[in-house]
């Protein structure tokens, strides 16, 4: 699809106020998106060593992504005197989409201002969902189990990576139009944050290495996982900051193929504790509370509910068609002097600078429908391992 053809459809509707503003002014508004900084010459960093020890690591946590085939559900639901709002289901995106989606979620919402709206959930999409309905004018709570650091989205990567396991080849068609919309709107909202104190969201440099010539399909190379569309690639390519493949006498790693390219990243931690100071200071409120099944929200005052409850969706309504897939991750004592991360998705070995500790990736086969939640402190340490050998290998 043309840039030009959706901007004037989906853009064109009422949702689309919230991305290109609402102001009326007496002279013509450009409304094209901006450009993002393609043409800018790409300059490799200085590559510090990264310090690859087992003895370095300083934790292992296990995230459960909440992938559905069809997309994530962002659809009305009424039950009795309750208005249910399902926003969930985002697979390996939901920080990447979760403004785009919070706006989505939020326009569902067919009540006066004021409201009281209740929010489930207090990760990436419960946070950026109750604060879009904040600015919206509603009267916000949050209810949750737990809250950063200890939901599931804290366990997340933390890194632009808007079409990962968001929907099946099959289903791409049908979504692409909604998955453009929130990704468009989510990548403005990102640009907004940076340079705040703490460093919520910045830009990385990163190196993907691979053994053999690149292909630009979708997937992440795992054996028994469903095709991908590569959504970023044919919808957002005027976003997709450029990339070069290096030629031999300006790489500095033991692999034949290597190219460099500019990564969005989110430091969580600080990501997280920015989302929650707004919340707050919008006069927010966050209650804990546990469901167990669907009737749970018939015991709210509010009327109006979002369920942005993510996996736990899966046993709370017992939605069967959410699809765990298991990703472990450990962090590595932090190195502000190490600005580059590196994927060598053909070793399922990742990592990234993010300023409260290196974060190693580890993707394994059998990682896809896996509800097990339990922390394999061996993965983390070969993925280590792994990391080593590339530190070795490179060429200062």
């Amino acid at each position: 699809m043309q840039r030009r053809r959706f901007l004037q459809g989906a853009l064109g509707g009422g949702i689309a106020s919230s991305l290109i503003g609402c102001a009326k002014t007496s002279k013509p508004v450009n409304h094209a998106l901006p450009f993002s900084t393609a043409e800018l010459p790409l300059q490799t960093p200085s590559l510090a060593p990264i310090n690859a020890y087992a003895d370095r690591i300083i934790s292992t946590n296990v995230c459960t992504r909440p992938f559905r085939p069809q997309g994530p559900r962002t659809e009305v639901e009424q039950s009795g005197n309750k208005t249910l709002i399902h926003n969930y289901g985002h697979g390996g995106s939901g920080w990447s989409l979760s403004w785009g989606s919070a706006a989505l979620a939020e326009s569902l919402i067919q009540a006066d201002k004021q409201t009281p709206v209740a929010v489930v959930g207090c990760g990436a999409i419960g946070l950026t969902t109750a604060i879009q309905c904040q600015r919206a004018g509603y009267n916000v709570t949050i209810y949750a189990k737990e809250r950063p650091p200890y939901v599931r989205s804290s366990y997340a990567t933390g890194i632009w990576s808007p079409d990962s396991r968001i929907v099946t080849l099959d289903h791409a068609k049908a979504f692409a139009d909604r998955w453009q919309w929130m990704a468009r709107l989510s990548y403005l909202r990102f640009q907004t944050l940076l340079g705040l104190a703490g460093t919520p969201v910045e830009w990385t440099t990163m190196f993907r290495m691979a053994d053999k010539p690149f292909d630009d399909h979708g997937g992440h190379n795992i054996p028994g996982e469903p095709p991908y569309p590569n959504y970023r690639q044919a919808l957002l390519s005027d976003l997709n900051p450029k990339a070069r493949d290096l030629p031999a006498d300006k790489n500095p790693f033991a692999t034949s193929y290597v190219r460099q390219f500019p990564l969005l990243m989110f430091n969580i931690s600080a990501y997280s504790q920015h989302l929650l100071d707004v919340f707050h200071r919008g006069g927010g409120r966050i209650v804990n509370r546990t469901l167990s099944g669907i009737d749970d929200f018939k015991q709210f005052d509010e009327t109006v509910i979002v369920n942005c409850t993510g996996y736990g969706a899966k046993a709370l309504l017992n939605d069967e068609s959410i699809i765990p897939v298991r990703g472990q991750t450990c962090k590595l004592m932090p190195q502000p002097e190490v600005k580059y991360g590196l994927q060598y998705f053909d070793q399922h070995t990742s990592v990234y600078p993010r300023r409260d500790g290196l974060l190693v990736q580890a993707g394994a086969e059998g990682d896809f429908n896996n509800p097990l939640a339990n922390i394999d402190p061996q993965e983390s340490v070969n993925a280590v391992a792994q990391l080593a050998k590339i530190m070795q290998s490179m060429q200062r």
